[in-house]
C-alpha cells in the first residue's frame, strides 16, 4: 500500500481519485500534480512503481502545504482571530457562522444541528408508582 504525505492511499482506485485522500489536495489539484509527474490519472494505485511513488511524494512535499501542516495553518488563522477579538473571531468562539449566513432558520450545521423546540410549556405529571 503506498504511503504518501503520511496518507495509506487504497489500493483499487485510480491514482486521480486516491491523491484526494490526502487532506488538502482536491480534484484540480490531483489532476495538476499528475501532469507534473507525467502520470496517467487513469492508472490505479496498485500498478505504481517506487519510482514514480517517489516522484509523487517529492512533488507533493516540496510544493504543497498538505495533512498536518495544514490543519496546523488553519487552526492557527482560527487562533488568531479569536485572539485579535474580531467579528470572525468571535462568530468562531460563539460557534455560529462565520461568513455571514443567515441564522435564524439555516444554522443547524454548524451549531451542530440542534432542534429547539417549544412543547405546551407544562411537564408530564410523573407516573403514579
Amino acid at each position: 500500500m503506498p504511503r504518501l504525505s503520511g496518507v495509506n492511499l487504497p489500493q483499487e482506485k485510480q491514482i486521480k481519485i486516491a491523491l484526494t485522500y490526502i487532506y488538502g489536495i482536491g480534484d484540480s489539484l490531483s489532476e495538476e500534480i499528475l501532469k507534473q509527474a507525467n502520470l496517467e490519472g487513469q492508472t490505479e494505485v496498485k500498478d505504481l512503481n517506487s519510482s514514480e511513488v517517489n516522484r509523487l511524494n517529492e512533488i507533493i512535499s516540496k510544493n504543497y502545504t498538505v495533512e498536518g501542516e495544514l490543519r496546523r495553518k488553519k487552526k492557527d488563522n482560527i487562533k488568531r482571530l479569536k485572539d485579535i477579538d474580531c467579528w470572525r473571531g468571535i462568530r468562531h468562539k460563539k460557534g455560529l457562522p462565520v461568513r455571514g449566513q443567515r441564522t435564524q432558520s439555516n444554522s443547524r450545521t454548524v451549531r451542530g444541528n440542534v432542534r429547539k423546540t417549544v412543547g405546551s410549556g407544562q411537564k408530564k405529571a410523573p407516573a403514579p408508582k
